[in-house]
Parts: structure tokens; sequence; C-alpha cells
């Protein structure tokens, strides 16, 4: 049996590893990196060796690296490009694990955050195993995510007394309801979606952008008020260093009683 280990490794700061997750990299034999293309990208493989040099001891590892699939972000049809993607990247991760573990071994994938939010490896060795490859086992590590980093840096709950929270993504943001945003946890936004809620009466937002990393950048305030300050420094991050990750909270004011 091939035992594959899923670990969270946290929002960009190797202090935020929890000791399961270190103990985890200490078990094992081979880690897996998927490569991806773009400026900057280097970056966050070079972070992922700096975790490695500097928590996993004395036992031996190997490195395997494979490249990454690209997904159509122009595709018409977005379920059908990421499902395509998926079954992609599966295959991928399948050659990799057949090239570069032996019966007995233990692989693992350091997954940013945690790596059951916004990240598709658990279901792609969901979908390996339905596939027939009963030779291979898989354990999730858990870890600590961009939006707890978050809202520690901004010293802000994520709930409030009676109000649901939601978890969504940009794509939502920019085809929901402007008016239904009361409580609005936001990731995977490349196209700036919170400025189609300015205007939008009594919405603040709390924005982190590279949090836990020596690059992070927090603005928090009234949303019309920030947004563009919030759009110039995605722009200089971006120019400067190829890519950012940000989260944001979008939370709407709530009436005095």
């Amino acid at each position: 049996m091939k035992t594959i280990l899923l670990i969270g490794i946290g929002p960009g700061d190797p202090d935020a590893l929890t000791l399961t997750a270190i103990k985890a990299i200490r078990r094992t034999d081979v880690f897996f990196v998927l490569e991806k293309e773009g400026d900057g990208k280097d970056s966050l493989i070079r972070f992922r060796r700096e975790i490695l040099a500097e928590h996993a001891g004395d036992r031996p590892y190997r490195i395997a690296t494979g490249a990454s699939p690209k997904r159509d972000r122009a595709s018409a049809d977005y379920t059908g490009a990421v499902e395509d993607w998926r079954h992609r990247r599966t295959q991928v991760i399948a050659e990799l694990i057949d090239a570069n573990m032996t019966d007995g071994e233990t692989g693992a994938f350091l997954l940013w955050g945690d790596p059951a939010l916004y990240d598709g490896t658990m279901q792609n060795l969901h979908d390996l195993i339905a596939e027939g490859r009963d030779d291979i086992a898989f354990e999730v590590i858990p870890g600590i995510t961009c939006i707890q980093a978050l809202t520690a840096r901004h010293r802000i709950p994520m709930n409030r007394v009676g109000e649901e929270i939601v978890i969504t993504t940009g794509r939502q943001i920019e085809t929901g309801d402007p008016s239904a945003v009361t409580n609005s946890i936001v990731m995977l936004d490349s196209r700036d979606a919170y400025q189609r809620l300015r205007g939008e009466p009594g919405m603040d937002i709390f924005w982190g952008g590279d949090v836990g990393s020596p690059d992070e950048v927090l603005i928090a305030g009234p949303l019309d008020e920030t947004a563009e300050r919030i759009a110039e420094t995605i722009k200089a991050q971006r120019a400067r260093k190829g890519w950012i990750m940000d989260t944001y909270i979008l939370r709407r004011r709530q009436q005095a009683k």
C-alpha cells in the first residue's frame, strides 16, 4: 500500500504549521510538487522547500515534480472546463505516484491553507481510488486557513451574533445579488469582484494580501473609501512579483437598535 498525506501548511508562514503537520512531514519519503507556469510561481515552490529545510529533520526525503495542467479560464462552460482540468490533474498525480513511490512508502503534498478549503487534491485522490486504485490510501492533515489568519490579523471574529457566515468566491460575488451580502468571506477573486458592491449601504471590507508572509498587506474600512486603494495594491503586488494571494471579508454594518 502507498500512503499519501495531504498536509495543510497554512497561509504562508513556516511558523503557522501545526505540530501534526510537522510530524507528518517527518514521516514522509517523497514530496510531490505540481509546478505552475507563470511569473513568480517559483517562489511558491521555494516556500515549500524552505518548510522542508526547517521542519523535515534529519530523515532523508525525495522531491518529485510534475507540471500542473492549465485550466481553460476563457471557456464559456465553466463547469466543463473545471472537470476537464481535474481529470488531467488526476492523471498527472497518478503518474507521479507510480514513478516515484514503492509499496510501503509515504508520499505527501504540501497544500496551502487547509486541504478541505478550495483545493482539489483530495478529490483527485478520491477519483483515483474510484477508478480502481486499491494500492493507494490517503490521510488529511488540516492546516490553518488564510481565513483564520485574516481575521486574526484584523482582530475580528468570523461570526456575528445571530448571523450566518458565507464562504464564497469572487465569481459568486460577481454574479450574485449584492443586496444579499451581509457577512461573506471571499476567496479566489482574480477580478476585483468587491468593486461590484461599491455603493451598497453600510458595506465594510477587511482585506488581506499574502497574509502571513513577509509581503503581507492589510486594508480595512468602508468599501467605498478603500476599494481603489485595494485595487492599486493588488496591481502593484502583481507587477512586482507576478502574483498575489488575497482574501477578504465583506460585512454590512448592523443597524443600531
